[in-house]
């Protein structure tokens, strides 16, 4: 996967090589478990994927913010906002892969 995003479309490929499922099959999977994963977000769970981090959803309450350019006062309404806490293994990678070394890189877990 080159690129600076990943797309839906480029982990469907990557699952349609490393699994062996038909194209279409992948589709649907990386689909599927994308459904679920924000389907849990909604219902307010957290959602744990082992050496890779975990989504939570965070309520923030309400407040009033500054525009910046004009000064004026504008009321910030109450929200809930999605939070990413990366596990250990995957600071450890992104902090190898940084330094230079090559062990490793591109296998999580």
């Amino acid at each position: 996967m080159t690129g600076n995003t990943v797309t839906r479309a480029q982990l469907s490929e990557a699952v349609y090589q490393e699994v062996g499922l038909s194209r279409n099959e992948s589709a649907q999977l990386v689909e599927s478990v994308l459904a679920e994963i924000c389907d849990s977000l909604v219902q307010g769970e957290t959602v744990k994927v082992s050496s890779f981090g975990s989504f939570s959803c965070r309520q923030k309450g309400g407040r009033i913010g500054r525009n910046p350019k004009t000064g004026e006062e504008v009321p910030i309404a109450p929200r809930r906002v999605l939070v990413f806490r990366p596990s250990h293994v995957l600071k450890e990678q992104v902090n190898r892969h940084l330094s230079g070394s090559a062990a490793d890189v591109g296998s999580v877990g």
